[in-house]
């Protein structure tokens, strides 16, 4: 059996390394022209993989193995009859670091520790811990699971939340309840630390609005490692300025942030630019997910991480 793979770069190539005879492996970035009219496996770029999915129009494809974990919106521009892969087990492990470095750099004051040593000044304060401190998990999983594993030496008292409640019992954590996402409002209250890492959807959509955010307690840090469709900016713009939460965020509604746009001062709230995967543990760990993908394929068995079916 021969297959036709194509990756949107050489770096990606040299991860993969040898492949078994009869496979095909060539960069295409999918703004040149189509390598061949029938490829196996399309693999497109990481950074804006949206706006090139039209490339595959009228190329018969075996599977399209997404760079990320989210697939929301992908539906509507993927050409009818592909299956769609996500990158499940590529971005947790990065995800989660970041997650809890926001948690630490927000609770420890670390940009004011930047902007103090830009000025020549030595400014010490008396911060918050992240030791100790009561974490609710707004998602549960790879992303949840893995925050949660990393969290678990800092001491913390873990909860967490699902679309369903369960027991679940996770390597490193232990047997921990999780909650209904319907029961958060009674949560929150008690939540010093909220870590949101829902996928984007219909159904979750806004679900920090102002009525989920009232809930929070005061002082609260909300972490979102997610999609910035999770928060209602306009409810979270004025509950930063009136200091009644603060915030930690990776992912806005609209990315990059404008210019100009009252989020870039707002207090209370430190900005990463949705680099969550963005790390030297990403190409390593695309280059096995797409290996494992290849030998899947010559076996004759199906794919992992479909999330959208071919017909």
């Amino acid at each position: 059996m021969s297959l036709l793979v194509t990756v949107p770069h050489d770096r990606l190539v040299a991860d993969i390394g040898d492949l078994p005879d009869g496979v095909d492996l060539r960069v295409w970035d999918m703004r040149s022209p189509a390598p061949a009219s029938h490829i196996d496996i399309v693999v497109p770029p990481y950074v804006g993989a949206n706006g090139t999915l039209a490339a595959l129009e009228g190329i018969e494809v075996g599977l399209v193995q997404s760079q990320s974990i989210g697939y929301d919106g992908i539906e509507k521009l993927l050409p009818g009859g592909m299956p769609f892969a996500n990158a499940a087990s590529v971005h947790e492990t990065s995800t989660a670091e970041l997650a809890v470095g926001l948690m630490i750099a927000a609770q420890r004051q670390l940009p004011r520790f930047v902007h103090a040593q830009e000025r020549g000044e030595w400014a010490p304060v008396f911060a918050e811990s992240l030791a100790d401190r009561r974490v609710l998990l707004v998602g549960f999983g790879g992303v949840g699971k893995a925050i949660a594993r990393r969290l678990v030496p800092f001491e913390v008292e873990l909860t967490a939340v699902a679309r369903s409640a369960r027991t679940e019992r996770v390597d490193g954590v232990g047997e921990l309840a999780v909650h209904a996402i319907d029961e958060l409002p009674a949560l929150l209250p008690n939540a010093e630390i909220v870590a949101l890492s829902l996928p984007g959807s219909a159904e979750t959509q806004h679900v920090f609005d102002a009525e989920m955010l009232g809930h929070m307690a005061p002082g609260a840090l909300l972490v979102n490692v997610g999609r910035g469709s999770l928060v209602d900016e306009s409810a979270l713009l004025p509950a930063l300025q009136e200091g009644r939460i603060r915030a930690a965020s990776d992912v806005f509604e609209q990315e990059p942030l404008p210019d100009g746009h009252p989020l870039w001062t707002a207090p209370n709230l430190l900005i990463a630019p949705h680099g969550g995967g963005a790390s030297t543990a990403m190409n390593p760990r695309m280059a096995r997910l797409v290996r494992t993908q290849i030998e899947r394929m010559l076996a004759g068995e199906p794919p992992l991480n479909v999330v959208i079916p071919g017909s």
